[in-house]
């Protein structure tokens, strides 16, 4: 979290966590650049590689977010939970559950969410099908999709 997440209201801003849950994204699809310094296990192996110059885009074709509390502002980061809860012909859902950090007593749930991302192919910028190895690479993060309160 930044201080500049945070609007005037005190928690954190809908802008901001669009944000936040697209950085928790490039962590899980995105490769580290060639020339980039990562410690050992520090980053997941990508899902999918959607980075510049991997030739596939990852574009959002819809979100949902239901806010069930006020986030304030951590200094620690937020604990995102991030998994796939479907896996399509040409694209993925993406849930989260946004939680307060870990260690934070009691555990606060403060959103939930989910992103459908479709791939498309860099060169054509046309949506193109999972590959068999991402189909697989999905399968170990699959779970129920997240259920919203609200139908």
């Amino acid at each position: 979290m930044r201080w500049s997440d945070i609007d005037a209201y005190g928690h954190v801003n809908n802008s901001a966590m669009l944000r936040l849950l697209e950085e928790a994204r490039i962590v899980g699809f995105w490769g580290a650049d060639p020339d980039e310094q990562v410690p050992d296990g520090a980053l997941p192996d990508p899902i999918i590689d959607g980075r510049p110059g991997s030739g596939t885009m990852t574009v959002i074709a819809a979100q949902r977010l239901e806010y069930l509390a006020s986030i304030p502002y951590f200094r620690q980061p937020l604990d995102i939970q991030m998994w796939i809860g479907r896996v399509g012909g040409a694209s993925i859902d993406v849930s989260y559950e946004v939680w307060s950090p870990v260690g934070h007593d009691p555990a606060v749930l403060y959103t939930r969410a989910t992103t459908a991302l479709v791939m498309v192919d860099a060169e054509t910028n046309r949506p193109r099908r999972l590959t068999a190895a991402e189909r697989e690479a999905c399968g170990a993060y699959v779970e129920p999709a997240v259920e919203f309160s609200r139908p």
